[in-house]
């Protein structure tokens, strides 16, 4: 089943983020809890990591630009499942920011 990546308010103030950097590529094995990007918010940079298991099958927001809370940005998805396919869209998966070890 796929997993929509959208961009999670990580603080009460938080309207967005901007993507710095993707650190998986479409067609990357993803494993739950691994670190897709790195997101800075309104307070630091901070790891944007999956809850969800498969291949990103899409990235939707090139690095430096900027996401509001929950726009999709990505999808996790089974290497042979539609995702483009009518009444497929990915059912809400989520991801967790986390704060960089940087």
């Amino acid at each position: 089943m796929a997993t929509k990546v959208v961009m999670e308010a990580l603080s009460p103030t938080m309207e967005e983020g901007r993507l710095v950097k993707w650190l998986k590529n479409e067609g990357d094995q993803v494993k739950n809890g691994e670190t897709l990007a790195e997101v800075e918010t309104d307070k630091a940079i901070m790891e944007l990591v999956a809850r969800g298991e498969g291949v990103l099958r899409k990235r939707l927001l090139p690095e430096d630009s900027a996401a509001p809370v929950g726009q999709l940005i990505a999808v996790i998805a089974g290497p042979d499942e539609n995702i483009d396919a009518p009444g497929c869209e990915p059912e809400f998966g989520s991801v967790r920011l986390s704060s960089s070890k940087a």
